[in-house]
């Protein structure tokens, strides 16, 4: 199972708001050769760390592709790059953000120009942890073993999200 988690917090000049960017997102990955399979609700969440920022728009989706990790990485930056995504200050607001979660239970310390997998802030994370749940309810961390619930359970407070309808 390969999944993906979407997010925005800052208006787009051509797709409007945050929402309807990574609606927008999700039309354009079936044009790099991922097929999106199932998606969840979209869930509001807080920036993280704590600031000013506007609120983020989150989602979830699980796609199929013939891309390996690192080509799919490479196609997620391009899109978010077409999107308008500059890429400097970490937590930085952003019009795109799409974020390789989790490639068929494969783990991995990155280097050799292979990406971290899972995403290392993944158990960190409401907003991927709930709408993951929706999509791959059955899901397990591939490195801790841990099943969505405990990662959902062992969440701090501060790390909610809810879903928008």
């Amino acid at each position: 199972m390969i999944i993906l988690a979407l997010g925005a917090n800052l208006p787009h000049p051509r797709f409007g708001t945050p929402l309807a960017a990574c609606e927008a997102a999700l039309g354009e990955l079936e044009g790099h050769g991922i097929r999106v399979i199932k998606r969840s609700r979209w869930y509001r969440s807080s920036p993280l760390p704590p600031s000013a920022q506007p609120d983020y728009v989150n989602g979830v989706v699980v796609v199929e592709t013939a891309l390996s990790p690192a080509s799919l990485l490479a196609e997620l930056h391009t899109i978010e790059a077409a999107f308008g995504r500059v890429r400097g200050e970490p937590n930085a607001a952003r019009t795109l953000d799409l974020d390789l979660i989790a490639y068929d239970g494969r783990v991995s310390q990155g280097g050799r120009g292979e990406p971290v997998l899972p995403h290392p802030r993944l158990s960190e994370r409401a907003f991927v942890l709930l709408p993951l749940r929706e999509v791959a309810p059955a899901w397990r961390h591939p490195a801790s073993g841990r099943t969505l619930a405990e990662l959902i359970a062992a969440l701090p407070a501060e790390a909610a999200a809810t879903p928008l309808a």
